[in-house]
């Protein structure tokens, strides 16, 4: 089985099991735009101790005292923690937003125009400095065809090839 199907039904169990340490990025070229959309989902509690350790400010994702400050800090955390580059050269991220859903932060992001994918090379450091534990999942859909990495502490970024 796939390590993105894999993921996917492995989400919904660690719910429930939390203290789980994964995030789950998926990201997705859409040929008619000729952008990469990024999906990242984070335990919430898990992502107010990451800001709160990288920017020592403390925050509170479900009722933010300033969500406009919430949303600067997230867009930077973001910013910092991910890099993303196609064919090499590197993507430009527009943050688009995020919300809350049960226990997780959903946060959206989408690239500047890019031609299609033949390798993507992935750094994804989320909540790495803050939990020995964490783990990364990435997924890649280009046309329905999907590759996927599991970075961790000791492994930050990877590549993945298409044909």
């Amino acid at each position: 089985m796939p390590l993105a199907y894999i993921s996917v039904l492995l989400w919904g169990w660690m719910v429930t099991l939390h203290p789980f340490y994964i995030s789950l990025c998926d990201l997705r070229y859409n040929p008619t735009s000729q952008k990469v959309e990024m999906t990242q989902k984070i335990f919430w509690d898990d992502l107010e101790k990451g800001l709160d350790n990288a920017y020592q400010q403390k925050v509170n994702i479900l009722k933010p005292e300033n969500p406009e400050t919430l949303n600067l800090l997230i867009k930077k955390y973001l910013a910092d923690k991910v890099s993303i580059s196609v064919n090499g050269t590197s993507l430009n991220m527009n943050y688009l937003g995020y919300e809350v859903e049960e226990d997780a932060v959903w946060v959206y992001l989408e690239s500047n125009r890019t031609n299609t994918p033949k390798e993507v090379n992935v750094r994804n450091e989320i909540l790495l400095d803050d939990f020995e534990e964490q783990q990364n999942v990435i997924n890649f859909d280009l046309n329905g065809k999907i590759k996927s990495l599991l970075l961790h502490p000791a492994s930050r970024k990877g590549t993945l090839k298409f044909d």
